[in-house]
């Protein structure tokens, strides 16, 4: 590793270890997604999801290929972007994750906006994730409710 990437200081994060393939190009840090198959920009924010997709694949066992980033909804007329979202294998979504920089505190409005475009998808399963603190949300449909969970739920059958 040349002396710029050892000077790049990535958080520790409250999530399984795992070396991903970091280069620098065009004075910026680049970072590979193994879901899309190339570099993306080494954001705070994409450090954390990257440290998801590998616990989900690694650790937990999900599919990769029910894996999707970045999918667009419309909320309120915009085009919003979710950070990572399981489908099961009947092709409905299973599981939001949206994620944030380590620095972001988890706070009521950071689970809001979890709330707001969770409110699109309906899945039964909602993760908002620093990397360092992690609210693990199930949603039970008739009631339109949240429950917090201990544990992050299975892969879907």
């Amino acid at each position: 590793m040349d002396s710029k990437m050892e000077q790049i200081q990535l958080p520790h994060l409250n999530l399984p270890h795992f070396e991903p393939q970091l280069l620098e190009k065009e004075g910026k840090f680049w970072i590979f997604d193994a879901l899309r198959k190339k570099q993306l920009v080494l954001t705070p924010e994409e450090w954390v999801r990257q440290h998801w997709i590998n616990f989900l694949v690694t650790r937990l066992k999900y599919s990769k290929g029910l894996l999707a980033m970045e999918k667009g909804l419309m909320y309120n007329k915009l085009l919003k972007r979710t950070d990572l979202v399981v489908w099961n294998k009947s092709g409905n979504p299973y599981l939001l994750i949206e994620c944030k920089a380590p620095k972001v505190k988890l706070t009521q409005k950071t689970i809001e906006q979890a709330c707001m475009y969770h409110k699109e998808l309906k899945t039964p399963f909602l993760i908002i994730s620093n990397g360092l603190q992690h609210i693990c949300l199930s949603y039970d449909v008739p009631t339109e409710k949240f429950t917090q969970e201990n544990n992050f739920p299975l892969p879907p059958v």
